[in-house]
């Protein structure tokens, strides 16, 4: 027998109700099913994103393998990535109503829902091997139960495991040395980064990397917060071929989830392969990132962009600059009725452990 998950979310129609009827109807054959399909979907392709090439080439692959090899059943995969299914400011919604079953994305484009889980991101200039940050960002989460449990008591699902982004630099259609050369110049970022480039005086512009090149190309902005895998890989550096080494730090900051019905209609040893596989998933991602990193420095190189670093000097200023920000930010998110201030308290605690010299003094509180 073969049971099809998907769009198990409240109907607001006739036929959003008949779907549902269907759907719910699987959960008998549920129990003696022996093979589910699952739908999996991120926003972002999964080529240049290493948080989706990971699901597609580690999760997926690894899940089939281990269902079919330790138990009787088996389990095939609906994969839509690139935002054939949701995209990247939908993909939490997505799985939450069932039209995904699991679903990859960045916390970064839920910084309301998700707002504590962007926590990284109000300490910019931080760890800048994502091994290093992914090693402190699950430290955090550990002592901070909240940042899991929002998924399900929130948002109908469970967080299999973390991914992010590597080290975050800047590229640029003209070339700038100072800070001062970016006031009143606009350029792309995704939420939470946005102010990084408030304190330099900069034009923040909300957008996402399938339009970058475009908008970058058309002048809409001149300019992205981004890191080397995926301004190689969008090719923004043909539209902007100048990319300064700044070193904001990667950010751990993406998630792999599973609905939480389909997880409960699922035999309880294939829910388990895919927590498991979810753990892996997130243990694989900061070597992975780091290596995406070097290859995407060595290929803007290649592909004749103008790579460069960021004097020390300036970089010291704009990160004195941002001393506020991550007590502004624990303040926020106090005042949502979440632990910002301990969290941060926490992450700062944790990064200075590691051994990384923090650039300016930062406080929580």
């Amino acid at each position: 027998m073969n049971a099809t998950f998907g769009m198990t979310g409240p109907a607001k129609s006739l036929g959003g109700a008949l779907v549902l009827a269907g759907a719910l109807s699987l959960t008998a054959a549920a129990a003696t099913a022996d093979t589910f399909t699952l739908r999996v979907g991120a926003g972002h392709p999964s080529g240049p994103s290493v948080y989706v090439n990971l699901v597609e080439t580690f999760f997926v692959p690894e899940v089939k393998k281990r269902v079919a090899e330790r138990t009787a059943h088996k389990v095939e995969f609906i994969e839509g990535y690139g935002g054939s299914i949701a995209g990247v400011a939908d993909t939490l919604e997505a799985v939450q109503t069932g039209l995904l079953d699991i679903g990859a994305y960045c916390f970064c484009f839920e910084s309301s829902k998700l707002f504590l889980n962007n926590f990284p991101y109000w300490a910019p200039f931080g760890p800048q091997g994502s091994a290093d940050a992914m090693k402190i960002t699950r430290a955090v989460y550990d002592l901070h139960p909240e940042l899991t449990t929002v998924f399900t008591k929130d948002h109908g699902q469970e967080l299999l495991g973390l991914s992010g982004w590597d080290n975050y630099h800047l590229g640029t259609t003209m070339p700038w040395a100072t800070v001062a050369d970016l006031k009143g110049v606009k350029i792309g970022g995704a939420g939470p980064n946005l102010p990084w480039l408030e304190y330099a005086g900069a034009v923040p512009v909300q957008s996402a990397l399938p339009e970058g090149y475009m908008s970058l190309q058309t002048g809409v902005y001149n300019g992205w917060l981004m890191f080397p895998s995926a301004y190689l890989g969008f090719k923004f550096h043909e539209p902007a071929p100048n990319y300064t080494l700044i070193g904001f730090g990667p950010m751990m900051v993406n998630g792999l989830t599973a609905n939480s019905r389909t997880m409960s209609r699922l035999p309880a040893e294939v829910a388990a392969i895919i927590r498991e596989v979810g753990v892996e998933y997130e243990a694989k991602s900061g070597a992975t990132l780091d290596a995406a990193q070097e290859r995407g420095l060595k290929g803007l190189k290649d592909a004749g962009a103008k790579v460069v670093e960021l004097a020390p000097e300036v970089r010291q200023g704009w990160a004195e600059s941002m001393l506020p920000f991550p007590k502004k930010q624990a303040a926020d998110a106090n005042a949502r009725g979440q632990s910002g201030t301990a969290v941060m308290k926490d992450y700062l605690r944790l990064v200075s452990e590691s051994g990384y010299q923090w650039p300016v003094a930062y406080t929580a509180e």
